[in-house]
């Protein structure tokens, strides 16, 4: 539908002395390339080796319960979780463990907590899956690098049988998926497979897999578990020269309904250095999705699913002073909000133990996340920055299942925008200032803010009634206050603390009660989510 045949201008207060006025038009009916906003955007994937620390053997890991229920209570569903990763490929089933046996390598000063790099895991393994919170629904990965067709029938049988038993079923968690190998555009680079290796060998590997995994845990189309596919680390191989080798006309492929691709901004695996402003940056943050809209487009093509099935700010676990910082919260607000904008339904944020940019550190750590030295004594489990982020997020989501966004044109070069509409009716705005205030800039003058004045557009046709009800009535507003960039603590979000023991939130809700006339203020480095 066409927007913007009228508009409404809402006056301002004075300015603060450094604030600089913005007028962003919001439409108050969801426009015709609105975004589905589904409830899981925000969503998990956990690496597969320290799968038994996240959710508790004998009893649940109650810290990641909370996390995670806390979600669930804003939106009404709790996020999906993908367990796999690069630890996927190295997982091998045995009938004589119980839960799991790991082999990792040494930690150093660059991977603190290394991935194990040998997974032994028997029948409890999957079993713990019950520990999660009732109602969510689980992707699991089973070993394609390995090129064994027994190991990964065995594993499949055993996340099968794993659902189907007494304790998982009474969890109502339900097992949606299961995904054949990792990022096996990169098996030539990390051995295994030779050099040559080509995308038309990946389809006849699968192919070989997926064929007796389907059979053997008896899956068929329409039935409640289907494969999702691809999972490819980058541009290597692609889902549409996959759909072009005819991947989908087979019959394990028949079975594949969702696509998955990987995306991290750059790489730590050496090392190296990120300066934190240079990532809080909207142009890249939308460089960084839009490769993917060839894939995207040819995946609803056909009527696939379409998502990113793991993700983060910088692979090998994240940077030091980056991801694990404030900053990276506000990064996530917008990545996140800027895929769905695209049509990109879910992004699973990557986790493990101590990696730096996880959004949970759901066990107790004896070595720093940032250099691996010594804590002692250890450091409890704890949230890092990036979970207000999902606070935010789940918030602007709803719980109605049935929101739609569409991205906001906002006339500042990091400062991004999104509207969300339920039943068509526009109903809450967020807005992000990405513009860095550092540790360092304290001294150098006053804080910068920018004013947002909100001028509410109409449909072709339509009355201007509930422009001028919006104008003249208030909107809610609650902020994620930061107090610079680089913090790696004592963020706020609607005035809460969530950095507790249980991550049960401390203090009081701070709601603001503001005249949409007067518009809004947004310090650099902070988030604002409206309600109208």
């Amino acid at each position: 539908m066409a927007i913007a045949a009228v508009q409404v201008h809402l006056s301002r207060v004075a300015l603060c002395d450094n604030a600089t006025a913005l007028s962003v038009s919001v439409p108050i009916i969801a426009p015709s390339n609105s975004q589905a906003l589904v409830s899981t955007v925000l969503s998990f994937s956990i690496e597969q080796d320290r799968w038994p620390d996240w959710v508790g053997i004998d009893s649940r890991n109650q810290f990641t319960f909370n996390a995670l229920q806390n979600f669930a209570e804003l939106t009404g569903q709790p996020p999906n979780i993908r367990v796999g990763a690069n630890s996927e490929d190295h997982t091998i089933w045995s009938p004589t463990v119980t839960i799991n046996q790991d082999v990792f390598p040494p930690p150093n000063s660059v991977t603190p907590y290394p991935e194990a790099t040998q997974i032994t895991v028997g029948d409890g393994y999957y079993e713990l899956s019950k520990w999660l919170p009732s109602g969510t629904r689980m992707t699991w990965g089973v070993n394609l690098g390995l090129d064994n067709v027994t190991n990964a029938v065995n594993m499949a049988k055993s996340i099968i049988k794993a659902f189907d038993s007494p304790a998982v079923r009474r969890s109502s968690v339900k097992l949606d998926l299961i995904e054949i190998g990792n990022e096996a555009d990169l098996y030539m680079d990390n051995g295994d497979r030779p050099s040559n290796w080509t995308v038309e060998d990946y389809v006849a590997d699968w192919i070989s897999i997926a064929g007796p995994v389907m059979q053997a845990a008896g899956l068929h189309p329409n039935g409640d578990v289907a494969f999702q596919g691809a999972a490819f680390a980058g541009q290597g191989f692609t889902p549409t020269e996959i759909f072009d080798l005819g991947i989908l006309d087979t019959t394990p492929g028949g079975l594949i309904t969702r696509i998955s691709q990987h995306r991290y901004s750059a790489a730590f695996c050496n090392g190296g250095d990120f300066p934190l402003v240079s990532f809080m940056n909207k142009a890249s943050v939308r460089s960084n999705l839009t490769l993917f809209e060839a894939d995207l487009a040819a995946s609803k093509a056909r009527g696939l699913g379409y998502v990113l099935g793991e993700t983060g700010s910088i692979a090998c676990h994240g940077a030091p002073g980056v991801s694990n910082t404030a900053g990276a919260a506000l990064w996530v607000i917008d990545y996140t909000l800027q895929a769905a904008s695209l049509g990109i339904t879910e992004l699973y944020f990557h986790e493990g133990v101590g990696f730096k940019y996880n959004f949970i550190q759901p066990i107790s750590l004896n070595r720093s996340i940032i250099d691996g030295s010594p804590i002692d004594p250890p450091q409890p489990p704890q949230i890092q920055p990036s979970y207000y982020a999902g606070l935010l997020i789940d918030t602007f989501v709803g719980s109605t299942g049935s929101a739609k966004l569409v991205e906001l044109s906002v006339p500042d070069d990091n400062i991004s925008g999104y509207a969300a509409f339920e039943n068509g009716l526009l109903r809450r705005a967020v807005f992000v200032n990405l513009h860095a205030w550092l540790q360092s800039s304290e001294g150098t003058g006053q804080r910068p803010s920018v004013h947002i004045d909100l001028a509410f557009s109409l449909s072709a046709g339509g009355s201007s009634a509930s422009a001028d009800a919006l104008s003249s009535g208030g909107v809610q507003a609650r902020r994620l206050v930061i107090q610079h960039a680089d913090d790696v603590s004592n963020l706020t979000w609607a005035g809460q603390s969530y950095e507790t023991s249980d991550v049960h939130p401390n203090g009081r809700i701070v709601v603001e009660s503001v005249s949409v006339r007067d518009g809004i203020d947004l310090r650099a480095t902070e988030a604002v989510l409206l309600s109208f």
